[in-house]
């Protein structure tokens, strides 16, 4: 539903985003004081002796920050303490299983969710498109609901205050996951993949003129990239639909619109938070809460009433287990992302995230028996490698 230097097309990933932008500051913060006191070795040793212990504390404090950080990342897949030790200790061992165990959860949940919900919309010719999203966040406002209850999680109370601060996020919200049912009933799961980098060009250019953002010439070089693979993709797509490029379209501005509009209203509502502050869980109730109403207008305004009383898909038990597996899958995206990020760091989270979309395109292709021809495959190769190379332009770029 969470980031995602995070690839920029994912709604959920602005909470990690903040949490990266805090570990920068504090790092850049603790280099800034480590240098002078380097530079100034020689006044130290003409100073009080107040000073001078001043001065020892800070670098006592930082090197153990840096000792403790150095346990538990492991950026690049490898711990970087002390070398020289040929042995590692239990709980660096349980460190490295728990990075491993997070990625594959989190890699499974994202690339499950699509090929689900695409499952149900094509394979079962689910017709219901806002119903299927009122349903999986119902089942999202349940389970974090319980969570809450049982003391697992913790999330800011609904205030009206709150309500009226985020509710044009949720429109847009809203708008977003509907507009994605819609593209994947029409579009192969390899296509809507490719089409997606598109939002990474929408949200460059939104950072740009709202944010005063400046990117530098590799980031503007993989955009370019991704523009050129979503062309040659939709010219070479057997299985093209006008109906459903025009809704992926629509979901590419949506998603970088959920994304600017996120940044701006997100320190006015931490503002009228009781804590201050607004995490992950917090932002997932909010915004299944507030859409279920939303969702209730919409399937009667789109007379998805009617077709609901028709279908005979709903007395089928099999389809009520894969639509509720949906609803698990979809916060199950915001738990694992949240776990993968706090297990490994930004530069390894953005890189899965950006290499998962090529076995999810090959499974999507493979599963769903989509048509396809080698120009159409090496253009969806090309957008997917374009993906890399943005996300190791940004790594870059925020380096």
């Amino acid at each position: 539903m969470g980031t995602r230097s995070i690839s920029l097309d994912s709604p959920d990933s602005l909470y990690e985003r903040n949490l990266i932008d805090d570990s920068d500051k504090v790092n850049r913060n603790e280099e800034r004081i480590l240098k002078l006191h380097e530079s100034n070795g020689v006044v130290e040793q003409a100073s009080s002796p107040l000073k001078r212990e001043v001065i020892n504390r800070l670098s006592y404090s930082f090197s153990m920050k840096s000792h403790e950080n150095d346990e538990i990342d492991l950026e690049g897949g490898k711990l970087v303490k002390d070398k020289d030790k040929p042995t590692r200790s239990k709980g660096v061992i349980r460190i490295q299983n728990q990075a491993l165990f997070s990625g594959i959860a989190y890699c499974i949940s994202s690339c499950s969710m699509i090929l689900v919900n695409k499952y149900v919309l094509s394979s079962y010719d689910f017709n219901a498109g806002i119903s299927l999203m009122l349903y999986q966040n119902f089942i999202s406002v349940i389970i974090v609901s319980m969570l809450r209850f049982l003391g697992v999680i913790s999330t800011e109370p609904l205030t009206w205050r709150l309500i009226k601060v985020w509710l044009p996020v949720n429109f847009i919200f809203v708008g977003m996951l509907i507009t994605s049912m819609f593209s994947l009933k029409y579009i192969n799961v390899a296509m809507v993949t490719v089409l997606k980098n598109v939002t990474n060009v929408i949200t460059a250019l939104g950072e740009m003129y709202l944010f005063q953002k400046d990117h530098d010439s590799r980031v503007w070089a993989a955009l370019f990239l991704m523009i050129i693979s979503a062309i040659s993709g939709g010219i070479t797509d057997l299985s093209f639909h006008a109906v459903g490029y025009a809704w992926q379209i629509l979901n590419c501005f949506l998603t970088a619109s959920y994304s600017l509009t996120l940044r701006r209203v997100m320190d006015t509502a931490k503002q009228v938070t009781k804590s201050g502050n607004l995490n992950e869980f917090s932002m997932v109730m909010l915004n299944n809460t507030l859409s279920l109403p939303l969702g209730l207008i919409l399937i009667f305004v789109f007379n998805e009433v009617d077709y609901l009383s028709r279908t005979p898909l709903l007395r089928l038990p099999t389809f009520w287990l894969v639509v509720t597996l949906s609803g698990f899958l979809g916060l199950a995206i915001s738990f694992t992302s949240m776990w993968f990020l706090h297990q490994t760091g930004a530069t390894t989270y953005s890189l899965v995230g950006s290499l998962n979309k090529i076995p999810l395109s090959v499974a999507g292709i493979l599963l769903f028996h989509v048509p396809t021809s080698l120009q159409n495959s090496a253009s969806i190769l090309f957008g997917l490698l374009a993906g890399v190379i943005f996300a190791r332009a940004k790594m870059r770029e925020r380096s």
